[in-house]
């Protein structure tokens, strides 16, 4: 066989290869077509490579597949992705447990953690756990306000040190975030001048950014090629450098520990495995899940509320009559002393409506995070196969004409009813429904109202006199993120 293969000229070779590739791209398309009525409609997907590569502008692309329907499909590669494009379909689909898995993301997790885990027994356990941790270490509680109160203060004196200079806001606002969740996890915050954890911080946004590649799609759908060199090499460098963040916070609370006075999560979590193996040989509760546990809580307590605030700062600045608005509002209420409080947001409708505006607008998870089918089912007359990706398409649920009074303008009066109230329309799910809602909704939804009134109350936001051009359509990672920008902020003492 060696000596026949050695006799074959390259021009014979390479002939064999084409049409080898010819009979492989026509399979496919047979492939491709012979599935069509048995998934929901959507964009002809290209062989082997799909639809996603082929999206120039992904808001505009997940808009425009409302067209197909309620429900459409894109494909990753070759796999098919159900899209629910309407709040009537997916409230339909979310409640419901087969639609509550998740894709099994085990070249980072490894199974492990509370949000990219699938749907069973571990991950009832920890959500269950983290939730009631978290409220017994504020979140629902006062005490949470106090925390994102203390820390507002912080953050206006941190911002306002550069009154009247062109200044980045990504930093200050990311560490205050990161401050409330990094006091429920860990007991402690962290100085905004704080060497170290403006690294960490810095690593965590480009962790995000990174992992909404299409190379990192890849990566999900062909597992081996993280053994290759490529940017997925870096969000494991990255990865790795979190945790083991989060395992030396792990190792100074085992050194300090006193069981009848948990500090914070890691405390009770330590208590918990203590508690597990001595009563439950089936615990899930062990040393390297709460290292995921909590790393997620850390990432997605940071990120999401902090850069739904940064869109709020440019909406805020390009729309001055909603910012002079709010302020007037807020001032009317609480003058310039006192701070906001949760109780305060029925005297503000009009600044409520604006917070959730910003959320509407800003969409920094149009695509939902991503669910999976545990079992076979069935959804508006398709079949649905066990394990199949499925996207909620906030991008269209969110600017659909028949659910908003202004769907593509930032307009406060979307969450207003004719009287002035607050009022939430039943497409706003910003945090999901069912089984898989945000585990931390209460604690962004606090956070967000307290922080973005706190500083409407003491600062006014402009652009710097420099030439700047911002891109509304921002910067697609695993969120929806602004391109950097510099801001301008005065003290709202000084000027009235």
């Amino acid at each position: 066989m060696w000596t026949t293969l050695m006799k074959l000229d390259l021009t014979s070779v390479c002939l064999a290869l084409f049409l080898g590739l010819i009979f492989m791209v026509l399979f496919e398309i047979f492939r491709i077509n012979s599935r069509r009525g048995q998934i929901p409609p959507g964009p002809r997907p290209l062989p082997f490579v799909g639809t996603i590569p082929s999206f120039k502008k992904p808001l505009d692309a997940f808009r425009s597949l409302s067209q197909y329907g309620e429900i459409s499909a894109l494909y990753i590669g070759r796999k098919p992705v159900i899209i629910l494009n309407t709040i009537q379909v997916t409230k339909e689909a979310f409640v419901q447990e087969a639609f509550s898995g998740r894709p099994l993301v085990d070249w980072l997790s490894k199974g492990l953690g509370i949000i990219m885990v699938t749907f069973g027994h571990s991950w009832r356990q920890q959500r269950r756990f983290a939730l009631h941790t978290l409220r017994n270490f504020g979140l629902g509680k006062k005490s949470v306000e106090d925390r994102v109160l203390e820390e507002s203060r912080y953050l206006i004196a941190e911002m306002l040190k550069a009154e009247g200079k062109s200044m980045d806001p990504q930093h200050d606002i990311q560490n205050a975030v990161s401050n409330i969740i990094c006091s429920i996890v860990f007991g402690e915050r962290f100085d905004y001048d704080n060497k170290r954890f403006s690294y960490l911080l810095k690593i965590l946004n480009d962790h995000f950014m990174l992992s909404g590649t299409t190379a990192v799609q890849i990566l999900n759908l062909v597992p081996f090629i993280k053994h290759f060199p490529g940017p997925h090499q870096k969000i494991m460098q990255n990865f790795t450098e979190l945790l083991g963040f989060i395992r030396n916070e792990v190792r100074e609370h085992k050194e300090t520990l006193d069981p009848d006075n948990p500090r914070d999560f890691i405390d009770a979590y330590l208590l918990e495995i203590e508690k597990q193996q001595k009563s439950n040989e089936g615990s899930t509760f062990h040393e390297e899940n709460m290292v995921m546990s909590a790393l997620d809580l850390f990432l997605a307590g940071t990120d999401t509320t902090a850069t739904t605030i940064r869109w709020g700062l440019i909406y805020l600045i390009q729309n001055p009559d909603v910012q002079e608005r709010c302020h007037e509002e807020i001032v009317r209420v609480l003058g310039y002393d006192r701070l906001p409080s949760m109780e305060d947001r029925d005297k503000l409708p009009y600044t409520y409506a604006t917070v959730h505006e910003i959320q509407r607008c800003a969409n920094i998870a149009p695509f939902g995070v991503v669910h999976e089918t545990t079992q076979p089912t069935k959804l508006r007359g398709y079949d649905i196969p066990k394990g199949t990706m499925i996207m909620t398409n906030l991008a269209a649920i969110f600017s659909d004409k028949k659910h908003w009074k202004h769907p593509d303008a930032f307009n406060p009066e979307n969450f207003l009813d004719e009287n002035g109230n607050f009022f939430k329309p039943e497409s706003f799910i910003a945090f999901s429904l069912g089984p898989r809602v945000c585990l931390g909704e209460t604690l962004a939804r606090t956070e967000l109202f307290l922080y973005i009134t706190s500083l409407l109350q003491r600062i006014h936001f402009s652009w710097p006199p420099e030439p700047q051009s911002i891109d509304m359509d921002g910067v697609m990672g695993v969120f929806h993120f602004p391109q950097s920008f510099n801001i301008i902020c005065r003290s709202r003492d000084t000027k009235e």
